[in-house]
């Protein structure tokens, strides 16, 4: 019995999975700085934290967003960091729907980089700006999640304080699509 319960969990987790990537589509999330499956590079990991990277965000490009997509937000997160609820390292929302690019360094805590009427959240270093990859030494690989979801609704109304969590939940309950590229890394042991 107690081997079947994670058994059970693990199957109803992929399978939570599932409808995020079968409702993309044809919609899907480029860029020149992220590959799939392959390691961030310096310029995209934090300075801080023991981090010594540029701490820029990448250049996102998405493509065939579904119809009826009046707005976009960008999500990056870390599911495998050891808070027991992941890290939020990236929150923007209220992008245009005519939009399908965000530039190099968008993210910047001045925000001047990014589409008219966007707006970021507070990530989980306590900042309203991009928050690059910084795992703990030591730590395996952890997977960042750079998601673009495409929403039915022209803007999400939240409190500037709004946590990441209240952020999420409003992207998802209106997300019409999502399209993502999951990027990895690790520090060594000091």
């Amino acid at each position: 019995m107690i081997i079947s319960r994670p058994i059970r969990t693990i199957a109803s987790v992929a399978v939570s999975w599932l409808p995020v990537f079968a409702a993309a589509g044809d919609f899907r999330l480029h860029s020149e700085h992220l590959r799939h499956g392959e390691r961030l590079a310096v310029a995209q990991v934090f300075d801080g934290f023991g981090c010594t990277g540029s701490n820029r965000s990448p250049v996102l490009r998405w493509s065939s967003a579904p119809a009826g997509t009046k707005s976009f937000a960008i999500t990056m997160y870390d599911p495998d960091a050891p808070t027991g609820s992941g890290w939020w390292h990236w929150l923007v929302y209220n992008i245009p729907g005519g939009d399908n690019a965000i530039a190099e360094g968008a993210g910047a805590l001045d925000g001047a980089a990014l589409p008219q009427g966007a707006k970021m959240g507070r990530n989980d270093f306590g900042a309203y700006a991009y928050g690059g990859a910084c795992p703990p030494p030591g730590s395996r690989a952890h997977r960042y999640l750079f998601s673009v979801h495409a929403l039915k609704v022209e803007k999400i109304d939240l409190p500037v304080d709004a946590s990441a969590a209240m952020i999420g939940f409003m992207i998802n309950s209106n997300s019409l699509a999502t399209a993502r590229i999951v990027a990895t890394f690790e520090r060594p042991a000091r």
